[in-house]
C-alpha cells in the first residue's frame, strides 16, 4: 500500500505572506520619494565670482532644472501600490504588473535625466563661463528608481502568496436577501431589519408543535 505523501511544508507560505507589509511599505516610501525627488533640482548651476556668479544664482532660481517625468512616472506608481492593498485575485496582479512598469519609468526618466540634462542645460548656456553639474536629489533619484523596482519585482513575484482584504469589506449586492435563518436565532433587531428590507423572517422554517 503506498504511503501517503507528506502535506507541504506551511513555512515557505508563511514566509511569503510576511514580505506583504514590508514589500508594499519599501513600495509605497520609494515611489512617494522618486515622486518627491522629482520636483528638486537635479542640475547645479556654479560661477566663478562677479556677472557670473550672479547669472548662475538668476538660472538656478528661474531655470527649470527638476525631473517633472519622473515625478508623473512615479504618481502612477503609488497609486498602484495604493490599489495592490484593497485587490484581490487576477486584478491585484495585473496591478502589481503595472506597478513594475511605472517603476520601471521611474527608473528610465531617472537615468535619463541623470545623464543628459547636465549636458543639455550646457547647451543651452552657450558661451558663458558656468560650470554645470549634478546636484544631490539626482543622485538620490536614481536611487529611489532603483528601489522602486525592487520592490515592484518582488511584489509581482509574491503577490500570489500574500493576504487579501477580506469580502466582507465589499459593497453589499444591491437587493440580496439576508442569509436564511431560523427565527429562534435571530434577534429583535435581526428580525424588525428584516421586516423592513421587506422579508420574512420565518420563511423556510417549520413551526413544531410541543
Amino acid at each position: 500500500m503506498p504511503e501517503p505523501s507528506p502535506e507541504p511544508s506551511p513555512e515557505p507560505v508563511a514566509k511569503a505572506r510576511s514580505t506583504f507589509g514590508p514589500t508594499v511599505l519599501t513600495g509605497l516610501v520609494t515611489a512617494g520619494a522618486a515622486a518627491l525627488l522629482g520636483n528638486r533640482e537635479w542640475v547645479s548651476i556654479s560661477g566663478g565670482g562677479g556677472g557670473d556668479a550672479a547669472l548662475a544664482s538668476s538660472l538656478s532660481v528661474t531655470g527649470d532644472l527638476t525631473a517633472p517625468p519622473v515625478t508623473a512616472t512615479a504618481l502612477v506608481l503609488l497609486a498602484s501600490w495604493g490599489v495592490v492593498l484593497v485587490t484581490r485575485g487576477r486584478v491585484r496582479r495585473g496591478i502589481a504588473w503595472l506597478a513594475l512598469v511605472a517603476a520601471l519609468a521611474v527608473l528610465g526618466f531617472a537615468v535619463g535625466a541623470w545623464l543628459l540634462e547636465p549636458g543639455r542645460t550646457a547647451d543651452d548656456l552657450g558661451g558663458f563661463d558656468l560650470d554645470v553639474g549634478r546636484t544631490a536629489w539626482a543622485h538620490l533619484g536614481l536611487v529611489a528608481g532603483a528601489a522602486s523596482v525592487a520592490a515592484a519585482a518582488l511584489g509581482v513575484r509574491r503577490v500570489g502568496s500574500w493576504p487579501e482584504m477580506g469580502r466582507r469589506y465589499d459593497a453589499p449586492a444591491a437587493g440580496a436577501p439576508d442569509p436564511a435563518a431560523p427565527a429562534e436565532e435571530l434577534s429583535s433587531l435581526d428580525l424588525w431589519k428584516a421586516m423592513d428590507d421587506g422579508h420574512d423572517p420565518t420563511a423556510g422554517t417549520e413551526r413544531t408543535d410541543p
